[in-house]
């Protein structure tokens, strides 16, 4: 970024203290990507900032970039929504907590707009969705992250040789990247999956199908094998959030 100021739709994807009177937020911004920033005074009784940095707000941020590092400067923060909605609920809060951390761990501080509006449309979706809905819904916005980063699993052909796929059960190898078909399924580990359970993930990966419906012991599943997933392609340091939304029951 430039040294001009600038202003930016943006999501508090966390924010940790710095000094006595100062903040340091992780903002997804529509048009820098994912950013930190420091907000001199927000710790202040009388600070304008207010409530404002509280995790998952949404709003205007006004950024002041630093010309010598990655730490920009947070002017002024014009929120506009809190999603208050997601503190009302346990559920709700995990997913979206989970969302924001992987989200604030692996996006680059690149533009990316259409990511931007997906992550604060999911947000949303997350605290409106129906209690019964919670968990499906975030297990989506989750895998809808993961393939816009680039590390979706493959499904439609075997990950590890192409080959067309079989109905019914399949194999799914973390390491290979997907399903296999069964000449590679019988090659080191995999996870079977049962006709219902591949129906189910496939589902969960393609944006426009009809979410699947899924029992407690069901979702549960979906989640730790998401959390494996991102442990695998994406890094395995110390993600609280996503760690405690993947061993929720």
């Amino acid at each position: 970024m430039a040294g001009a100021p600038l202003l930016t739709p943006a999501i508090v994807l966390g924010s940790l203290r710095y000094g006595e009177t100062s903040r340091i937020a992780r903002l997804a911004t529509r048009e820098h990507g994912v950013v930190s920033a420091i907000a001199k005074g927000a710790l202040r009784p009388k600070s304008r900032f207010g409530a404002a940095l509280q995790l998952l707000s949404e709003g205007q941020a006004h950024l002041l970039p630093s010309r010598s590092s990655d730490l920009h400067t947070l002017v002024a923060f014009d929120l506009t929504a809190t999603h208050s909605g997601l503190a009302g609920n346990l559920e709700r809060f995990g997913a979206a907590s989970a969302l924001a951390e992987v989200t604030a761990r692996f996006v680059p501080a690149m533009a990316n707009p259409l990511l931007y509006d997906q992550l604060r449309d999911d947000i949303t979706l997350i605290e409106l969705a129906p209690v019964n809905a919670i968990g499906v819904v975030a297990l989506r916005a989750m895998w809808r992250l993961i393939f816009e980063l680039g590390f979706g699993p493959t499904v439609r052909q075997c990950a590890r040789d192409g080959a067309a796929l079989p109905g019914g059960a399949v194999a799914f190898s973390l390491r290979d990247g997907g399903f296999l078909c069964p000449a590679c399924g019988r090659l080191g580990a995999t996870t079977r999956l049962a006709p219902e359970d591949r129906a189910d993930l496939t589902a969960l990966l393609e944006p426009r199908a009809d979410l699947p419906l899924l029992g407690d012991a069901q979702a549960a599943a979906h989640r730790r094998l998401l959390l494996r997933w991102v442990r695998e392609h994406l890094g395995d340091g110390v993600m609280p959030a996503l760690e405690a939304w993947g061993a929720s029951h």
